[in-house]
């Protein structure tokens, strides 16, 4: 059985770079690198949409998503000279969306806060993250499946963005916890607190429609 990119580690040894000239996206992006326009587009029409979806989860807008999105392709070529094929493209290509999308959220957030001043803080807000001890899935997390995940678009919409980021990357995009770290830039331990905080609470919230 072929084996699923998205489940492909962040690779840095000397094979794991040739397994990386392998990857299409990477030598499409290598291509761009040198100012290839045309694996640009080839590169534009295939993420794309995946970005806007992802992007739509922190913005809540499509008409937003897709000017962010074209932010971030805008940024892609802008830096194309400084890529290095360390990692998939699309690792790297997330790494950009995920950063727009938590500055976006961020912002969103310091104006909601601008409107509501006495809003009561939570006592865990600065709390730091409880490290999950699965080294794989656990149960409660396993309940998200794409398709549920899918249907629950806006308590998503209610996650702090670096939960939300995570969450999607790992059950939507289907990438590793090491992907995820990498595309976020956080450790492996803290991207399994994210997605499991953020599972345990979307859980709640639908155990409670149900009732």
């Amino acid at each position: 059985m072929e084996r699923n990119p998205r489940h492909m580690r962040a690779l840095d040894t000397a094979d794991d770079a040739e397994v990386l000239e392998q990857d299409a996206d990477v030598r499409l992006m290598l291509a761009v690198k040198v100012g290839d326009q045309e694996a640009f587009r080839l590169l534009f029409e295939k993420h794309a949409a995946a970005v806007i979806g992802f992007t739509m989860h922190f913005v809540g807008s499509r008409a937003r998503a897709e000017e962010i999105t074209q932010d971030v392709f805008l940024q892609v070529f802008r830096n194309r000279e400084r890529y290095e094929p360390r990692a998939r493209f699309a690792t790297w290509l997330y790494r950009i969306a995920a950063n727009a999308c938590i500055s976006e959220g961020r912002r969103a957030e310091r104006r909601m806060r601008g409107f509501s001043l006495n809003q009561p803080r939570h006592a865990d807000d600065d709390a730091p993250p409880q490290v999950a001890d699965a080294a794989s899935h656990t149960a409660e997390e396993n309940l998200l499946s794409e398709e549920s995940l899918l249907r629950i678009r806006g308590e998503m919409a209610a996650l702090p963005p670096q939960q939300r980021a995570a969450l999607w990357l790992a059950r939507v995009e289907g990438m590793s916890y090491e992907e995820v770290a990498e595309t976020l830039s956080c450790s492996v331990s803290a991207i399994k607190s994210l997605v499991h905080r953020a599972t345990v609470t979307l859980r709640g919230r639908l155990q409670g429609e149900g009732n």
